[in-house]
């Protein structure tokens, strides 16, 4: 019964007449169904969906729990971690930062962080682990794509490695830092000790990539990345609850983490690092740029937004628009997949309609650990934002629903 009011209470958009483009109000029962059902069925603690089209907010929904154990609904203004999607704002810093010549795709990241002049890459011998030089640099380009050959540091030929140096296992899943009472670059320069996984640009190998930029942004425009991220992107498009820890005044709005269990229901995570982790309390010093990010779906749909218009948004521009073009296609040819998605400078990208559900050709986006996802789509002009916290989640309900928005567009 709870949960069925909240429906009602958040029915932001079917309380009024229905947008142009989402004219079938049977399709979009559908979506709240689908979200409701999640929750009904404990398959999910609770969402908060956001889809826009044209610059207009065409869909939004909170339900089920932002804190089901301490009895707080969720509500729209609710804090998430978005974990990875904080590389998309990262990697937008690193750009503007191109655009502004202080930083080039093909400098070497040992220009900004000498430590990765020299790097190596384990491969696996008769003998056990064998360590090699790289044989070539590592560039900003190879980070932004993610073909350095630097993972998470959890794969068994180097977790012992990583996890000595507070690394790989001994850091959540691999990229948690929230916890570390030091600054990013302290961690990166540390990173940079340690064996990786691949050859810089032989393979598309996901990792801590993100996490060097952001020390790389750092080193380059001389301030804290918390403060770039907040002087020169979130408080320019006005998102103001887009942080790296969350202040004592939201405390109560950050949604608590679950987990789907064995039988695919969601529990409630355990606290620490593979869990609720340290985005209220806990030492506030490591910027993750690669995951440490907390945000609303209202601030994150701002941010899309921008990129959907080339850089720009009510009149704040923070990228020129062919800069956004190259972000959003493919830079990898095939290291990422062979099945019609590829990967830009930040973003998966699709280069085949029908490779990634509905989505159009042409469309972009990721998503974060704790089962928050995005895309944009200029074909449709649409933004789609899908936020919840589950890790891990088993519960394919941001694929279902997904591919019901596309259903209910209509020209």
């Amino acid at each position: 019964m709870v949960m069925r009011f909240m429906v009602l209470a958040w029915c932001l958009v079917l309380a009024s007449p229905l947008p142009a483009q989402f004219t079938d109000r049977a399709r979009v029962a559908t979506l709240d169904r689908i979200l409701q059902d999640a929750v009904d069925s404990n398959r999910i603690g609770g969402a908060v969906a956001l889809v826009m089209r044209d610059g207009k907010v065409v869909y939004q929904r909170a339900v089920g729990w932002n804190d089901r154990e301490a009895g707080r609904q969720m509500m729209p203004d609710a804090l998430f971690r978005i974990a990875s999607q904080t590389k998309a704002l990262t990697s937008v810093a690193v750009m503007m930062l191109v655009e502004e010549g202080r930083v080039a795709l093909s400098d070497r990241v040992s220009r900004f962080i000498p430590a990765y002049a020299s790097t190596s890459v384990a491969t696996r011998a008769d003998t056990g682990v064998a360590i090699a030089p790289a044989r070539r640099a590592i560039t900003v380009r190879d980070l932004l794509t993610h073909t350095a050959g630097i993972s998470y540091g959890t794969e068994a030929i180097v977790a012992q490695l990583y996890k000595a140096k507070g690394l790989g296992p001994a850091a959540g899943r691999g990229w948690y830092t929230a916890d570390k009472d030091e600054p990013v670059c302290t961690t990166m320069e540390r990173l940079a000790s340690l064996p990786f996984v691949a050859q810089p640009g032989e393979e598309f190998v996901y990792g801590y990539n993100t996490d060097i930029l952001g020390c790389v942004v750092e080193r380059a425009s001389g301030m804290p990345l918390d403060e770039f991220i907040r002087t020169r992107i979130t408080v320019p498009l006005g998102m103001r609850d887009t942080w790296f820890f969350v202040p004592e005044s939201g405390r109560t709005r950050l949604t608590a983490v679950y987990a789907s269990d064995s039988a695919g229901h969601a529990s409630r995570a355990d606290d620490g690092a593979r869990g609720q982790g340290h985005y209220v309390d806990g030492p506030r010093r490591s910027f993750s740029g690669g995951a440490g990010l907390v945000s609303t779906a209202q601030d994150y749909a701002r941010f899309l937004s921008m990129l959907l218009n080339r850089g720009e948004i009510d009149g704040v521009r923070l990228l020129g628009a062919r800069t956004v073009d190259v972000m959003s296609v493919n830079q990898v040819g095939t290291l990422y997949s062979s099945d019609g998605r590829g990967f830009g400078l930040g973003f998966e990208t699709v280069d085949r309609f029908g490779a990634s559900g509905f989505a159009s050709l042409g469309t972009y986006g990721w998503g974060g650990a704790y089962g928050s996802n995005y895309k944009v789509d200029p074909a449709e002009r649409l933004v789609i934002v899908y936020m919840t916290q589950m890790a891990p989640d088993a519960s394919g309900t941001r694929e279902r629903f997904v591919n019901a928005v596309y259903a209910t567009l209509v020209d």
